[in-house]
């Protein structure tokens, strides 16, 4: 039975993803709200008459610093067969859940997921009343799972502890240091089918004729016409070989002399500004140096284990591989004697 555990657990996530995705997104609560609306207030009653008695005083309502002191840290919010399902085990089984439900409040996901936390814990429960446990084919699979289990949490304490945000912070700076600033141009085009057309229409601009207009009517680029043929700023590397080289030699407020030829058509150009390429924002690459270092966090550590561990290798079938004949060098050989200078000729 244990080889159907996988499936199993595979599905019970899969309709809890499912469960999840209907109610959940389209109605997301606010974590701070509770589910069931609040009853109405009673009404007030009215006053009593001054000559009867004044009924008993009721006991001070417990301040709610009090109350919230009882609410328990990691309450049970089922039972299975009289087994306690914990809060706890409802975050752990979240991050088991696809990346969308992760980050979600639990309390939108709760119903759905308790559910199917439920629902696994009846198949536990059977899988033990039918000693699935004294499966030797389970104890090598939980030995396997435990042992994944055991390496991703070290890795992901490791990672913890030696990438911080100090030291992503430095790592950043660095790699600042490296990226020497590209140039941008912030610059507009007009695009046409024929070269003919892209002189008439330099002409044209040349005697006074609104660029932005012109893009508009003319440009079969349609995306940069709207706008008046803008493109913004851009990098030579941004665009192809013919139109950057064309654009970057050109200097801020002038026009292309002639039509710049590529593979989508003719083009006239018009450089608006130069500028030196601010540098990337810490933002945008924090996760790529985060992973840079988790990378090189855990391969470093890894090194250092292997250098003092004893590791033997073994073949496929458990045998110990023949040893690796070691050729030995051949000598050198000694240079050959110079040739024997030839006689000169007889005069």
């Amino acid at each position: 039975m244990s080889q159907y555990l996988r499936p199993l657990r595979l599905v019970v996530l899969c309709c809890a993803a499912a469960a999840i995705a209907g109610p959940a997104l389209a109605q997301p609560q606010n974590p701070a709200q509770p589910q069931n609306p609040a009853p109405p207030p009673a009404a007030k009653p009215a006053a009593q008459p001054a000559t009867q008695a004044p009924a008993a005083a009721k006991p001070a309502a417990k301040p709610p610093a009090a109350a919230a002191a009882q609410v328990p840290k990691d309450p049970i919010v089922a039972t299975v067969n009289g087994v306690p399902v914990r809060l706890s085990e409802l975050e752990v089984a979240q991050q088991s859940l696809p990346p969308q439900y992760r980050s979600m409040p639990l309390q939108a996901v709760f119903p759905a997921l308790l559910d199917r936390l439920v629902d696994s814990k009846l198949v536990v429960q059977e899988g033990k009343k039918s000693k699935v446990t004294e499966d030797p084919a389970y104890k090598k699979r939980l030995a396997f799972v435990e042992e994944q289990v055991l390496q991703d949490f070290w890795i992901q304490r490791e990672i913890a502890r030696k990438v911080t945000a100090d030291k992503l912070r430095q790592r950043y700076e660095e790699r600042l240091k490296s990226m020497p600033a590209e140039e941008e141009v912030h610059a507009k085009h007009i695009l046409v089918a024929t070269e003919d057309e892209a002189k008439a229409l330099i002409a044209e601009i040349k005697k006074g004729a609104a660029f932005d207009k012109l893009a508009k009517e003319k440009s079969t680029d349609k995306a940069s016409g709207a706008e008046g043929g803008d493109l913004g700023w851009f990098k030579k590397s941004d665009m192809v070989k013919e139109f950057a080289d064309a654009a970057f030699d050109l200097k801020k407020g002038t026009l292309s002399e002639t039509p710049v030829k590529t593979q989508f058509g003719y083009h006239v150009i018009q450089v608006e500004d130069r500028r030196k390429a601010p540098p990337p924002a810490f933002e945008e690459l924090a996760e790529q140096l985060r992973e840079e270092m988790a990378r090189e966090a855990v391969t470093a550590e890894l090194d250092l284990m292997r250098s003092r561990a004893k590791i033997e290798k073994f073949n496929i079938d458990g045998s110990k591989p023949e040893p690796v004949a070691v050729t030995p060098a051949a000598p050198a050989r000694a240079p050959a004697a110079a040739p024997a200078k030839p006689a000169a000729p007889p005069k």
